[in-house]
């Protein structure tokens, strides 16, 4: 089975995984006036050297920026979400130009159904909330505004000047606005206070949560454009969207990783106000996975799938019936394996897993599935057994870890202990091929959605050969690989 041009479930021509070229990421602008008419690729032009400047607290710009996805927003900015989701699991993500936006859309910060214009009304209630958010824990826990140095990073002393000028300016800004619109924040403002007024933190949990932050955000790769120069001072733009996540979500708190994710939001959106909103939807859906639980389900599964690939494989890994040689494979799903690609290809792989473009289509093809079952007339208790047959927790992003340790199954059967398994594991950073993965990933997804379909058919629909030749084409619709 070969891997080559997409096609949509219309029929349409679309590009292919090795065909999308992708180029080096953009560096975002210093931003423009508000009033102003903005375009995407204006909203974010490269910047380079020592023009490299502290995120604002938010870009309001965006809200009137327009996608230039064929088919994707309507006159009025609407997004149709299932075709930008399909757009960019199928081209392989998006280019890095529009990726600042369609991000916001994507992690939920901007609603697909909202207008520009409400878009613009949405932005200023989120600054709002977010200011009153920050101020509140700041008044909690003052001694937790500053981050305290030693003095003996250089880079991180210049980051704290770099943010206070940026501080400076954003308080210049708000003192500049009109009367109307001191009127119109004071409005939000009451309504935030409102919203978060029960709100009360546990001293204790918020010290100890700033402690572990103040250790890990030193720590971020600053070796990204992102962070050189005077933009060394987004190191305290992150530290201040951790602080304020924790705060505000105790029962997830902070965690040692969430840096290098919340990282990767900054980076792309360049915005303080933005950056927490998109981040704090991701993790409604996947804060579970920095908890010892979620920890231990994710490598399971990924465990079980390797199981129905590759048995031998998965008999060698597996020590006295534990798990803990799979526990390397939890840093890359968690972190969404964001060392093990070039940082570029990595931002690419992450919004491909993020779009959940398999993962929705799966419930299509249970729907042709159940349309079979129904025209055939099969009885309740057949339905529930034959929806067993396939694992639905097999989301794509193990199916990419599987090609992964597919890929490089020889080495894996050499690796005698965990030392070895490190050391292997290390010695993938950033040699990975995102658009290969991607094909091999794809090719055992597509392979083990068929097995699991045509065990079934092969079992009740042998007299129906054209049905079955019918569901297949649909499957396959769905995916790059024809």
């Amino acid at each position: 089975m070969s891997a080559s041009c997409l096609v949509s479930p219309g029929g349409g021509a679309g590009s292919c995984w090795t065909g999308y070229t992708h180029t080096r990421m953009e560096e975002p602008s210093t931003g423009r006036p508000a009033g102003e008419e903005t375009s995407l690729a204006d909203s974010r032009a490269p910047i380079v050297g020592p023009e490299r400047r502290v995120a604002p607290v938010s870009s309001p710009a965006l809200t009137a920026a327009r996608l230039t996805l064929p088919g994707i927003m309507d006159a009025q900015g609407r997004v149709d979400e299932s075709r930008l989701r399909m757009h960019i699991f199928k081209n392989g993500g998006v280019s890095p130009s529009e990726r600042g936006l369609v991000w916001r859309f994507l992690f939920g910060m901007y609603p697909c159904g909202s207008t520009a214009l409400e878009r613009s009304l949405l932005q200023e209630q989120l600054v709002v909330r977010y200011q009153f958010m920050k101020r509140k824990w700041q008044q909690f826990l003052p001694s937790a505004v500053r981050i305290h140095l030693n003095g003996t990073d250089a880079e991180l002393v210049a980051a704290v000047s770099f943010f206070e000028q940026r501080q400076a300016h954003a308080q210049q800004q708000t003192q500049d606005q009109s009367e109307e619109a001191r009127d119109r924040l004071a409005f939000l403002e009451l309504q935030a206070q409102i919203l978060f007024e029960r709100i009360t933190f546990d001293q204790e949990e918020l010290r100890e949560a700033v402690r572990i932050i103040d250790k890990d955000v030193p720590r971020t790769n600053r070796d990204l454009w992102y962070y050189q120069g005077g933009g060394s001072g987004n190191l305290l733009v992150l530290r201040d969207i951790l602080i304020t996540y924790a705060a505000f979500h105790p029962e997830v708190s902070y965690a040692q990783g969430m840096n290098d994710l919340c990282s990767r939001f900054l980076e792309v959106l360049d915005s303080e106000v933005d950056t927490f909103w998109s981040f704090s939807c991701y993790m409604e859906k996947f804060s579970k996975d920095f908890r010892a639980d979620g920890l231990h389900r994710k490598i399971e599964l990924e465990a079980a799938l390797l199981k129905e690939l590759d048995p031998q494989l998965y008999s060698h890994l597996i020590t006295n019936d534990s798990m803990e040689s799979f526990t390397f494979c939890h840093r890359w799903l968690l972190l969404g394996f964001q060392r093990e690609f070039q940082h570029s290809d990595a931002l690419r792989l992450f919004e491909i897993l993020s779009c959940d473009h398999l993962e929705l289509i799966s419930q299509q093809v249970d729907r042709a599935r159940y349309q079979e079952r129904l025209e055939r007339k099969y009885s309740t208790e057949d339905l529930e057994s034959d929806l067993q047959a396939i694992n639905t927790d097999f989301t794509f992003e193990l199916f990419i870890c599987a090609a992964i340790l597919l890929e490089n199954r020889e080495s894996l059967l050499q690796c005698q202990d965990d030392v070895q398994l490190i050391q292997f594991t290390t010695s993938l950073q950033g040699t990975l091929d995102l658009n290969s993965t991607l094909k091999k990933a794809e090719h055992h997804f597509y392979n083990y959605c068929r097995r699991c379909a045509w065990d079934y058919m092969n079992g009740h629909c042998r007299a129906h050969k054209s049905k079955e030749d019918d569901f297949f084409y649909q499957l396959r619709s769905l995916f790059v690989l024809k």
